[in-house]
């Protein structure tokens, strides 16, 4: 079975094409599931679209979510569409985002960290100039971060969990035990971590999470998903049977995806 929960489109301001297009490219590839998956408003904020090359406008989430679910309608006898959301947490605003959410019919929500310290993870140059007890500090509140949100109950998969190697692969060198704590956090909250193939397309290369952090997360016993974090139509279900193919080895037997909120696997 194949399916892809993590996808963008125009309305986010930085991905191409609009929600068509990408469901017309999974049902090419032979998907059975897409998730459409953009990026949330910063609910939080008085201007409607703060950040107008991040994410869509408060005034446009209604528009997504009715796009959505029509698209679904017109495509059930193709391929399944799922209404989702790339959710940002910020723990100062989690009251906002959990009423904006529960509003709309999401089948399930994806909460991604990418902001710490109020500095994008993705900036190219936050690095710069940090002493060893700095980098260890700035990891380790990204995952204290992650797992403010594991716990929140607001979100069923938690996306690219260690994306804040994307522009810094060294990222991946400072060691902390902070991961092995944030995967029995995310195992005892009954939450899922995508294995999310856009890292191939940022510095670092490869997927999000390493094979190594998968390797923990199995003997943890976290849900793994998956999602191509697709902001172009082609890269829809982008190395998905690489991915679990990868999993196998590693020894992982199912994998998780989510349709009205509830839990289905897929065995490997």
């Amino acid at each position: 079975m194949l399916f892809d929960l993590h996808t963008h489109h125009d309305r986010c301001g930085h991905a191409v094409g609009k929600i068509e297009d990408y469901i017309q490219s999974a049902v090419e590839k032979g998907l059975h599931y897409i998730a459409i998956s953009d990026h949330s408003p910063f609910f939080f904020s008085d201007e409607d679209q703060l950040h107008p090359r991040i994410a869509m406008a408060k005034s446009e989430l209604a528009s997504y979510v009715g796009e959505v679910l029509t698209l679904k309608e017109k495509y059930k006898d193709k391929i399944h569409v799922l209404l989702s959301l790339e959710s940002d947490y910020f723990p100062e605003h989690e009251d906002i985002y959990r009423q904006n959410i529960a509003k709309h019919p999401f089948d399930f929500v994806i909460g991604s960290v990418h902001w710490v310290n109020d500095v994008s993870i993705f900036k190219k140059g936050r690095w710069d100039g940090l002493h060893e007890a700095d980098r260890i500090r700035n990891k380790e509140d990204y995952y204290k971060l992650i797992q403010a949100s594991a716990k929140s109950g607001i979100f069923q998969v938690l996306g690219h969990i260690d994306a804040m190697k994307g522009f810094y692969p060294e990222f991946t060198q400072i060691e902390t035990p902070i991961i092995d704590e944030t995967l029995k956090v995310i195992s005892s909250e009954g939450v899922s971590i995508e294995v999310n193939t856009s890292g191939k397309t940022k510095d670092c290369g490869g997927w999000y999470p390493s094979n190594e952090i998968l390797e923990r997360a199995l003997h943890f016993g976290v849900d793994i998903s998956f999602g191509s974090d697709s902001h172009v139509p082609d890269r829809i279900g982008d190395d998905y049977l690489d991915v679990q193919k990868t999993l196998k080895e590693i020894g992982f037997r199912e994998m998780v995806y989510y349709v009205e909120k509830k839990r289905q696997v897929v065995l490997l």
